[in-house]
């Protein structure tokens, strides 16, 4: 009996030994047809700016084509749980965003941020806070004097419900102890439109979208929203630094995979992003939209994941915001 549980053993030990060369010789062969990233919104826009200046360095790369996938609706629903079925085998990426970490606690979602694993965080870009040239306060201790002096009388603009533009909403009322009404807009490009017409009074915008309305006075930039200051505007303060210490409201971008993604998948994939942000086009393309390269190991982009989820879920039960 001894003999033959040690032969099982050994049998079973061999079968363990042949599927982990199996494994790790796939693993090296990986990349051996066309990979996916699939977007949570439609063509255009920084997501799937990202997502395209990702696939074409790992096309060039690999000799492999990308397709960029770009499943817009419910938010970002319909893209997350679409990846988060996907098979774990390093052909199926997805571009992640702010809307990642938060759908869940706005709305009845089919994923969870743990069904993924993260590979790297792309880029991040902080907002500017804009007032129209007829609302009295130079800086934002001004703001934060005059909301108080004026509770629910002042407005401000957003993309649309629990975007960047929205949640830095928020939290600016949160920390401040204030109460700025919010009015959403479908699309950040209608709410600064509104903005410089004086229909509503404030706004957090995307730095590169509000530069030349800043620069022409049709806008008045208060603040960044950024742990640092605006490469693009280096004159204008944070808002951590002039009246609200540890403010910080940012919109993240990062390509993840299905959970259970192979190790060895997910840190050649990451090690070609990470050569991929080295490359002047894709530094200069990243600018344009406003935001700062990341990158980093996996490791970094999960720590980011941990460190956003419970921020935001705070200001969404404070301002008690809801998708459905």
């Amino acid at each position: 009996m001894i003999l033959k549980a040690a032969r099982v053993a050994i049998h079973a030990t061999c079968a363990l030994v042949v599927g982990a060369a199996a494994a790790l010789s796939a693993n090296a062969e990986y990349p051996e047809r066309p990979l996916r990233i699939i977007v949570p919104s439609p063509p255009g826009g920084g997501n799937d700016v990202m997502a395209r200046l990702a696939g074409q360095r790992l096309t060039d790369a690999w000799s492999r084509s990308v397709i960029v996938d770009n499943r817009s609706g419910a938010g970002g629903a319909i893209a997350f749980e679409m990846a988060a079925r996907a098979e774990p085998d390093g052909y199926t990426l997805l571009l992640g965003s702010t809307n990642l970490t938060v759908l869940p606690d706005i709305s009845k979602v089919n994923y969870a941020v743990a069904n993924f694993a993260p590979i790297s965080l792309m880029a991040t870009s902080m907002n500017i806070l804009l007032v129209h040239p007829s609302v009295p306060a130079e800086s934002v201790k001004e703001l934060i004097a005059l909301a108080k002096a004026k509770p629910g009388q002042l407005n401000y603009a957003s993309a649309s419900v629990a975007t960047s533009s929205h949640l830095a909403g928020e939290l600016f009322n949160m920390q401040a102890g204030i109460k700025i009404v919010h009015v959403p807009y479908k699309g950040a490009g209608p709410a600064l439109t509104d903005l410089i017409a004086g229909q509503v009074q404030m706004m957090f915008s995307n730095p590169a979208a509000a530069y030349a309305y800043v620069k022409s006075g049709k806008l008045r930039a208060l603040a960044v929203s950024g742990e640092r200051r605006s490469s693009l505007m280096p004159e204008v303060p944070t808002i951590a630094e002039v009246a609200l210490p540890g403010f910080e409201a940012s919109t993240w971008w990062g390509i993840l995979a299905p959970a259970h993604t192979p190790d060895a998948i997910i840190n050649r994939v990451n090690a070609e992003l990470a050569r991929a942000l080295t490359n002047g086009e894709v530094l200069s393309r990243i600018a344009a939209l406003g935001a700062e390269v990341a990158g980093g190991p996996p490791q970094r982009l999960a720590a980011h994941l941990r460190a956003e989820i419970p921020k935001w879920r705070r200001v969404i039960r404070a301002a008690n915001i809801r998708l459905d």
